[in-house]
């Protein structure tokens, strides 16, 4: 079928290329970026380098999927590093300092996170706050219990959770699994539940979703938690690569975490996202990441050029919301 045919009525040709490169912007640029580290670097297509990248984007797109439940309801979660950290400090105080069974302490680490998330949405939804003070404090909060809990030093991550940072079959990496299951469950609640429908309508409307008889505050705790939940996964996650819980872990995660969804194409503005956008999104950090490594680029110019990359994508969601007006 001929690119005419697929255009809509009335739109010229160049309108519609326009369009097409708004709308597949992030894969376009994944597969652009992807290019250009090849061409560049030998190493770059390595089986183990490649690998390697996938590693380097999980945490960052866990965390992320959980982002994205909050920007696509129009809010924002500056918090998720920080209760990363705190989750996984708490799992491995219980485990190894208090002596629970180890899918006890898991489980606890993982309410952490929940709680955490919802303590966030309260202050959104019950308290007023905007979301921006309310999950500043949070990031403030469990940064402060992780070091409380630790007591300031890491601790060591059971060895029987360890198995989350290796590999299986001696190639396959167990964090990279764990990244395409939450990123599955992600693109399940935004699909296909009412709470991520919810998300939508919030997003695009909150008074309109309040008057079409959906309960918005209760929407944006479960929303927050989710939130809270998924970066507990994505602090547990990096402990177990590191092999210790430590409270400083994941400081400035939530930075990229927000970058991955606007690179993936989420609009600040609430109302739009999707989990695989999300994905790409944090690929293609750490895509850039690993190539500027591999080409020896200094980390102080590395900053610089995930600064322009995210100030594209955002270039590019505001020309996306004019050209839909």
């Amino acid at each position: 079928m001929s690119a005419e045919v697929l255009r809509a009525p009335g739109t010229t040709s160049g309108q519609w290329l326009r369009g097409a490169v708004l709308r597949n912007g992030p894969l376009g640029g994944l597969v652009a970026l992807v290019v250009v580290m090849a061409v560049l670097s030998r190493d770059f297509l390595n089986g183990q380098n490649l690998l390697n990248v996938g590693v380097q984007a999980s945490v960052t797109a866990i965390l992320a999927f959980g982002v994205t439940f909050v920007i696509v309801s129009a809010g924002i979660d500056l918090s998720v590093g920080s209760v990363a950290a705190l989750s996984a400090t708490v799992a491995a105080w219980a485990a190894t300092r208090e002596g629970l069974p180890v899918w006890l302490a898991l489980l606890l680490g993982l309410a952490v996170g929940a709680v955490a998330g919802l303590l966030s949405g309260a202050l959104v939804a019950y308290g007023r706050l905007p979301a921006f003070i309310a999950t500043l404090a949070m990031l403030s909060v469990a940064r402060g219990l992780a070091l409380v809990v630790s007591g300031g030093s890491p601790i060591a991550f059971p060895a029987s959770l360890g198995g989350l940072g290796d590999t299986l079959g001696g190639w396959l990496p167990v964090p990279v699994l764990v990244m395409a299951a939450m990123g599955l469950l992600a693109a399940l609640v935004l699909a296909r539940t009412y709470t991520g429908r919810a998300m939508f309508a919030i997003g695009g409307n909150e008074e309109a979703a309040r008057l079409s008889g959906i309960d918005v505050r209760r929407r944006k705790l479960v929303v927050y938690a989710l939130s809270g939940l998924f970066a507990a996964v994505a602090g547990i996650v990096l402990a177990a690569r590191l092999t210790s819980a430590q409270p400083q872990a994941a400081a400035g995660y939530e930075l990229d975490a927000i970058a991955a969804v606007v690179i993936g194409g989420a609009s600040l503005s609430g109302g739009s996202g999707k989990a695989s956008g999300t994905l790409i999104g944090a690929l293609i950090l750490a895509v850039l990441r690993n190539g500027l490594n591999l080409l020896s680029v200094s980390a102080f110019w590395q900053q610089v050029a995930t600064g322009l990359v995210i100030a594209v994508a955002v270039l590019l969601d505001t020309l996306r919301r004019r050209s839909t007006r």
